[in-house]
């Protein structure tokens, strides 16, 4: 059965920063591509960051510069440092861990996190 159990949100001041941490069961952690994703009601769901097993990583946009996503593949761990934050990075913050076991890849989805910045 796989878990992804994200934890770190929470409120900050817009240019703080939060650390966002997805604990990892049930998948072969050392070879799933691993990735945050964003929501806010009303809109679609958005990558923001991913990182494969081998540590190439690639960012949305709106976050480079600001964002970095790691892992920590003994601890079966991926983590999301977001540093000067903005209002508009406001949203419910999702692990995702995908795997490749044939043709067609399996997604799996944690409960998500809040993260609101604001004064």
């Amino acid at each position: 059965q796989v878990q992804l159990v994200e934890s770190g949100g929470g409120l900050v001041q817009p240019g703080g920063s939060l650390r966002l941490s997805c604990a990892a069961s049930g998948v072969h952690f050392s070879t799933a591509v691993m990735a945050w994703y964003r929501q806010v009601p009303g809109e679609q769901r958005e990558m923001v960051a991913v990182i494969t097993g081998g540590g190439t990583t690639n960012y949305a946009d709106s976050v480079k510069g600001r964002f970095t996503i790691s892992r920590d593949n003994a601890k079966n761990m991926v983590y999301l440092q977001m540093n000067t934050l903005k209002p508009e990075d406001t949203a419910v913050y999702y692990c995702n861990a995908n795997e490749f076991p044939g043709l067609q890849p399996v997604h799996y989805w944690g409960q998500g996190t809040q993260v609101t910045v604001s004064s």
